[in-house]
């Protein structure tokens, strides 16, 4: 039997869900690299050539069934135009430390800094409302709490569910915000 099979072409391995590129061909089989960048090395008998016109391979679908053929562009619509759930979608992340809303502390009290710090929040956070986005991460430090308890008070005013963020990514410093909003969706 000879081997149709070419340096670059995509293929396919038959009884299994795997896809990539040829890159070597060899007496003894042929190297592709997975769509996972992986290298494996298959008989010839083991593959077959994908072209242009064909969508997918799988021992269970029959690709030439019109109905699944359309079901499956139906479900990749669905797919593509659904919105990400409040929890997949990243919080908007705030960081309160006051060199990062300032150039210089030069002249400012420490009642100054907190009043900075707060009336950022008290922004972020209406703009958080007004944007729809469903969580807020309030970046404050450890330090003595002072201005952990300036935003515990400020969010008490607001219809929000408050919490520790993840320490994993931000430490004992960050408190999460989830802001409770009628949704359409």
């Amino acid at each position: 039997m000879k081997n149709s099979l070419e340096v670059g072409q995509i293929v396919a391995v038959i009884d299994d869900t795997i896809k990539g590129v040829v890159v070597k061909i060899m007496a003894n089989g042929i190297t592709i690299e997975t769509d996972d960048g992986f290298l494996m090395t298959f008989e010839t008998s083991e593959l077959v050539v994908i072209t242009g016109d064909q969508k997918e391979f799988s021992k269970y679908i029959d690709i030439k069934n019109e109905v699944l053929i359309e079901k499956e562009r139906s479900s990749v619509k669905k797919k593509s135009s659904k919105r990400l759930k409040s929890r997949e979608r990243p919080p908007l992340e705030v960081d309160l430390h006051i060199h990062q809303l300032t150039k210089s502390t030069r002249g400012m009290t420490n009642h100054d800094m907190v009043t900075l710090q707060i009336d950022t929040a008290r922004r972020q956070l209406e703009f958080a409302i007004k944007k729809n986005i469903q969580r807020v991460v309030f970046i404050h430090g450890v330090g003595e709490g002072v201005l952990q308890k300036e935003i515990e008070y400020l969010l008490g005013r607001y219809n929000v569910s408050v919490q520790p963020a993840s320490f994993q990514k931000y430490g004992f410093g960050a408190t999460e915000v989830y802001i409770y909003q009628n949704q359409d969706y």
